[in-house]
């Protein structure tokens, strides 16, 4: 996730607690749902979320997309309600909703008055096993999701280049697979398919609610119990457990498209938050290592590459604390004008290199820690943040305390930690490294290189 920071708050920030929030009431229901809630009585407003365990993760080759074309479909009709009505529902009553897929999730949600909350649990408890899945409605939203891959991937040089970075970095782990799908595989889709895939994971036992705003714990459990309650709860058979092969040495993908300018991509495998090692410092650590490359103007690589060197245009490091298994950190960077790509990488694997045999200072620590803690702070302004945290954590089978303990974690991030991560997986051997070389706009661009799923 990306935030906004404000400075004129930065540097007060560290001197607050772990940034106040209420507890979260925790139940579940006898169909083994789950539902989280955390009030938050600063507005009449409520937001809820359902979270599925299903993503494009749990895709085998063939059919990948697949979760994200029936998050489409989800709103496209059930037994008592034709396609349209759920939108217009929400909407008569004043609210906004939508959805999302993932790697590793999809979810769907609703911003609505307090008092309209109720609504939402009608409506998603309707469409949670009621789904028609009309052959018609199917052909249209696939041909939609085919033009959305065409719009937001094949027609965008970056997009397109970090698509085949991520495939050649993930080469067993299903990460290889973009969320969208391969567009072989959406072609190929069929309604059967779909109709498989809702009845496996679209079960009550597999889904985990949210709610959070002007809420009372027991009020919202009553409601949860009168619509998700009644649904039978089915075995959910869960997916295999991911590996990912020993990468054996660096990797590289060459991309020639009609582009502005060139672009150079550079990922490497690193850890996440755990179920079975939720103590684990690396990925606190990896999030301060990407601060510290460019956490802001005074990071290294604006500092110094940007501005000192002149030799890019712009260069950003980020990684994820949460997902299955692995991630990826990645730095990506667009050269200077009249800079070649390999001046920029050599000049990105040098910084490394100087983190990796010098300890950063207590100053430069203290304010990455600073910019983290208080893009966490800020984020707990927005009802609909909140949720998403709870519901990330939750659905990747970690403890959603751990969202209340992000800001305590960050802080015990050591100097010699943060010098560890960068050794131990930042090694010249363990990038997989994406370049994008521009075509004129006249000039053909080949075959697509889409890889096979």
């Amino acid at each position: 996730m990306k935030f906004i920071l404000l400075p004129a708050l930065l540097a007060f920030t560290l001197s607050l607690p772990a940034a106040a929030t209420t507890p979260i009431s925790e139940f579940q229901l006898d169909n083994g749902m789950k539902l989280l809630v955390r009030p938050d009585h600063r507005a009449p407003v409520v937001v809820s979320q359902i979270w599925y365990k299903v993503g494009s993760s749990y895709e085998p080759g063939g059919i990948t997309g697949i979760s994200h074309v029936l998050e489409h479909m989800m709103f496209k009709g059930t037994e008592r309600r034709p396609a349209g009505e759920f939108s217009s529902t929400v909407s008569v009553n004043g609210g906004r909703e939508n959805a999302f897929t993932g790697a590793d999730y999809t979810a769907y949600f609703q911003t609505l008055h307090r008092d309209k909350l109720e609504v939402s649990f009608e409506l998603e408890a309707d469409r949670m096993r009621g789904l028609t899945l009309p052959e018609a409605e199917f052909q249209k939203e696939r041909q939609v999701v085919i033009e959305e891959r065409r719009l937001r991937t094949e027609d965008n040089p970056n997009a397109l280049l970090y698509e085949q970075v991520q495939a050649a970095a993930f080469m067993s782990h299903p990460y290889h697979h973009p969320i969208i799908g391969w567009k072989a595989d959406l072609e190929s889709l069929k309604i059967s398919d779909l109709r498989t895939w809702y009845n496996r994971w679209y079960q009550p036992n597999n889904a985990t609610l949210v709610v959070a705003g002007d809420v009372d714990p027991e009020a919202v459990l009553k409601l949860a119990e009168k619509y998700f309650g009644p649904l039978p709860a089915v075995e959910v058979e869960p997916p295999r457990a991911l590996r990912e092969v020993q990468q054996q040495g660096e990797r590289r993908i060459k991309l020639h498209r009609p582009a502005k300018v060139p672009a150079l991509i550079m990922a490497s495998h690193v850890p996440t938050l755990s179920p079975d090692n939720p103590d684990d410092t690396e990925p606190y650590a990896l999030a301060v290592l990407a601060g510290i490359l460019s956490g802001g103007q005074s990071a290294r690589f604006a500092s110094r590459l940007e501005r000192g060197q002149e030799l890019a245009a712009g260069v950003s490091a980020g990684v994820d604390t949460t997902g299955r298994g692995i991630t990826l950190f990645t730095i990506s960077g667009t050269p200077a004008t009249g800079v070649e790509l390999g001046q920029l990488e050599a000049a990105i694997r040098k910084e490394i290199t100087t983190l990796q045999q010098e300890t950063v200072s207590s100053d430069e620590l203290q304010r990455v820690k600073t910019q983290v803690i208080a893009a966490d702070v800020f984020g707990r302004d927005s009802l609909f943040y909140q949720a998403m945290r709870i519901g990330t954590l939750a659905t990747l089978g970690l403890d959603w305390r751990l969202a209340d303990q992000y800001v305590d974690r960050i802080k015990a991030v050591t100097p010699e930690q943060v010098q560890a991560v960068a050794k131990k997986y930042l090694t010249p051997q363990s990038w997989t490294i994406g370049e994008l070389h521009p075509l004129d706009a006249d000039k053909p661009a080949g075959r697509s290189p889409e890889l096979p799923s």
